[in-house]
C-alpha cells in the first residue's frame, strides 16, 4: 500500500494565502493531488510508464491528461477558447513517446498545477456564476463549475493513477 506523508491532508492545513475563500477547496484538492502523485511515483520504474494493466489508462496518460485538463478548464473559466497549441497537446495525450520521462511528466504537471493555483488567486469571486462556453459545441457552464470540475477531475485521475501504479508495482514485486 502507498504510504502518504504524515502531514494532515492539505484542506486541514488552513487557508492558502491570496486564494479566495470560495475557491480554497479547489486549491486544496489540486495541491493534495500533487502531493499524492509525487509520493506514489517515488521510485516508480520508468519502463512501466506506458503499461496498461487490464486495459486501463497508463500512468503516463494520467500524467499527461491532468495538466492538459487543468490548462483547458482554466482557459474556459477565463472566457477563452483553446489555442492551436492546446488542441495539439490534447491530440497527443496518451500516445506513447520514448522521449517522455517520468521527470518530464512530473515537471509539466507541477508547472501546470502552479499556474492553476496562481490563476485561482486572480479570480474575481463576483464572476463565479458567470456563464462560460466550453468546447467546439459551446456548451454552457460557469466559472465556478469549470474550476470545481478541474479539481474533481484531477482527483478522479489521481485515484485512477494510484490504483494503476499499485497494480504495476504489485506485478513487479515492489
Amino acid at each position: 500500500m502507498v504510504a502518504f506523508n504524515k502531514l494532515p491532508e492539505v484542506w486541514l492545513r488552513g487557508p492558502l494565502e491570496e486564494v479566495p475563500a470560495l475557491l480554497q477547496p479547489v486549491a486544496h484538492a489540486l495541491l493534495q493531488a500533487q502531493e499524492e502523485i509525487h509520493e506514489m511515483l517515488q521510485d516508480f520504474p520508468e519502463s512501466r510508464l506506458w503499461e496498461q494493466p487490464a486495459g486501463v489508462a497508463s500512468p503516463a496518460f494520467h500524467l499527461q491528461h491532468i495538466p492538459g485538463v487543468l490548462d483547458r478548464l482554466f482557459t474556459y473559466a477565463a472566457g477563452n477558447m483553446l489555442s492551436p497549441e492546446q488542441l495539439e497537446y490534447l491530440s497527443k495525450e496518451g500516445k506513447p513517446a520514448h522521449d517522455i520521462t517520468l521527470s518530464i511528466l512530473l515537471a509539466a504537471f507541477d508547472t501546470q498545477l502552479q499556474k492553476a493555483v496562481t490563476a485561482l488567486k486572480a479570480v474575481d469571486t463576483d464572476t463565479l456564476t458567470a456563464v462560460r462556453m466550453v468546447g467546439r459545441k459551446q456548451v454552457p457552464s460557469t466559472v465556478l463549475g469549470l474550476l470545481f470540475h478541474a479539481a474533481e477531475h484531477t482527483m478522479r485521475h489521481t485515484g485512477q493513477l494510484l490504483v494503476t501504479v499499485q497494480i504495476l508495482n504489485t506485478k513487479q514485486g515492489v
